[in-house]
């Protein structure tokens, strides 16, 4: 299997690794080369390999928004009035800074744009849409949609 990040095959042991850590990213090295049966020194060295490779691309800490205040999650459309590539890199790089972004997506068809946000309550989505969003002169029009629930998919197989 080609990694995206280069031309370097993934071989068994990658793949073993890369299956382990997507389904438990907080597995020490320990742990991670007992269940492979690698020494650790070796699974340690694959590991960093993988990431200097970018095929593993870091690890984070998830939050809950809902413990956290922010109970309302919502997807944003945005539709762009024009597209020169500085204004869509300029309205992206907005997008990502507002404080209750959790995503931003670039997209292809109808909407040129999806935000997820969580937000404390109605007022302050409506405030991120109207603050935040229309403010900028190449956004043409906007549709926001809540979620009810959001869940974690499989990811590729590998």
């Amino acid at each position: 299997m080609k990694s995206q990040g280069g031309d370097d095959l993934l071989d068994d042991n990658d793949i073993r690794i890369l299956r382990l850590l997507q389904h438990d990213g907080d597995l020490t090295n320990r742990a991670l080369a007992e269940r492979l049966g690698l020494a650790e020194s070796t699974c340690a060295h694959r590991v960093r390999m993988l990431r200097a490779r970018g095929v593993i691309l870091g690890s984070q800490v998830r939050l809950s928004e809902t413990a956290l205040g922010y109970p309302i999650q919502a997807l944003i459309r945005v539709r762009l009035g024009s597209h020169s590539a500085s204004r869509v890199r300029d309205l992206f790089d907005a997008l990502c800074e507002i404080p209750s972004a959790l995503r931003v997506f670039h997209v292809a068809g109808v909407d040129d744009f999806l935000v997820h946000v969580a937000v404390r309550d109605p007022e302050a989505l409506r405030d991120v849409v109207l603050e935040h969003i229309t403010v900028h002169p190449v956004v043409r029009a906007t549709e926001t949609q809540l979620l009810f629930e959001v869940r974690d998919g499989q990811g590729p197989s590998i």
